[in-house]
């Protein structure tokens, strides 16, 4: 039967690898997914301006009817 210092540093020695193999593998994951993004960049998409037409904000207007159906509903509903 073994000792339990002698447990102990096992343990500790596969803990250790364990955690190192972890490190190196996601070190070689960061390096390769930087050289994967420095040889194939993002596509820049450049926005196409649209044209407001500054007559079509000032048409708006709203049905002073609906307005007032509106608020009567809103106003019936929180009463409940």
């Amino acid at each position: 039967m073994t000792s339990i210092s002698e447990q102990l540093s096992d343990a500790l020695g596969i803990m250790i690898m364990g955690m190192g193999l972890v490190f190196i593998f996601l070190s070689i994951l960061i390096v390769g997914i930087g050289i994967v993004a420095k040889l194939f960049p993002a596509p820049v998409v450049t926005p196409i301006p649209v044209p407001i037409a500054p007559s079509a904000s000032a048409q708006v207007t709203l049905d002073p009817k609906l307005v007032s159906a509106i608020t009567s509903a809103i106003h019936q509903y929180r009463a409940k």
